[in-house]
């Protein structure tokens, strides 16, 4: 490897859980990587929800991982663990990491990093991977999304279906989202969903039936679950899938199994973070070969919302928890 010659660095991390005000900048040393892992001189951290989950306490790190925040990173290459060759010193790449991302220097396994192409700047560079990973591996791979179906995705102005909603429109998915404002469903076009509902004022059930001339939705990409996974099944064509990635409405839902057995609904989720280095490392591959190049073409790119100073995470968190935000905060180291 290469010695890093810095040997201390500035993060954020938190003493007890709490509000976004808890968030402070601590002294660490510098990570040495180990045998296929690079260290990475951070240039921008994505802010994501896990992230503010976890200040609150209620979504430990997996055992082994940092308990600095922050899931996905982009900057330069500083040093090389022992047996990786695909990266060169000072080469630019994002990378999905399972925690510390909020520092000026952080770990992540070679094979969970991509190369940042020409064109794509390092802000948008660290607000692909999370984001990315998580569309692919529950639309596409979990959810068997296929061209010519259509797809209901709650949140449709977050950074979940913001990709969502591009990824799916790329490979020929008619997506329908739903948003909490007039004036994020007319983002949420802009951005490229085919439909958005305004589920303050309109009721998603009946909307995505008209939209639909009554057959339902082939997908839901739901991110809410509690109450609302009952009314997604009513969403659900014959055969639909059902893929729920976080319960930010609840964990409990109640559902009648005959409906589910009648109309041959498939019902999955799953969580990445915990996932192994192998399974996230697979995910990589297939992204690089399936999704990489609209990014490396410029057809894909992550909807921004807002950057913040790593000083400033606090305020980060606070923007993302006010839910005002359209696309993706991140923060620049």
């Amino acid at each position: 490897m290469l010695v890093n010659a810095v040997k201390q660095m500035t993060a954020i991390g938190f003493d007890a859980p709490g509000g976004p005000d808890v968030l402070k900048p601590v002294t660490l040393p510098v990570p040495v990587p180990g045998p296929g892992e690079v260290l990475v001189k951070v240039a921008y951290a994505g802010v994501n929800r896990p992230d503010v989950v976890q200040r609150q306490g209620k979504y430990p790190p997996p055992p082994g991982a940092s308990p600095i925040p922050g899931l996905e990173i982009s900057g330069q290459v500083a040093a090389l663990g022992q047996g990786v060759t695909e990266f060169l010193p000072g080469q630019s790449v994002c990378a999905l990491v399972s925690g510390g991302g909020y520092a000026e220097y952080c770990l992540a396994k070679a094979v969970h990093c991509l190369p940042v192409p020409e064109g794509l700047g390092l802000d948008e560079a660290a607000a692909l991977p999370e984001t990315l990973f998580t569309v692919w591996h529950n639309v596409f791979e979990r959810g068997y999304a296929r061209d010519g179906e259509t797809m209901l995705v709650h949140g449709g102005t977050s950074g979940i279906g913001t990709m969502a909603a591009m990824l799916g429109r790329h490979f020929g998915l008619t997506v329908i989202v739903t948003c909490g404002s007039p004036e994020k469903c007319a983002r949420a076009l802009e951005i490229g969903a085919a439909h958005a509902i305004d589920y303050k004022t309109s009721d998603f059930v009946e909307e995505v039936a008209r939209i639909t001339d009554g057959k339902g939705v082939d997908l839901v990409l739901d991110m809410v679950g509690g109450d609302y996974v009952a009314r997604n099944l009513k969403c659900l064509a014959v055969d639909g899938r059902h893929v729920t990635i976080a319960v930010q409405g609840g964990t409990r839902a109640e559902i009648n199994m005959a409906v589910v057995m009648t109309r041959r609904y498939t019902l999955t989720g799953s969580t990445l973070r915990p996932r192994s280095d192998a399974f996230k490392g697979l995910l990589a591959q297939e992204i690089l070969a399936n999704a990489w190049p609209l990014v490396e073409d410029g057809e894909l790119r992550p909807v921004m919302d807002a950057c913040f100073p790593l000083a400033e995470a606090a305020a980060a968190h606070a923007r993302m928890e006010a839910g005002d935000h359209v696309g993706k905060i991140v923060l620049e180291i």
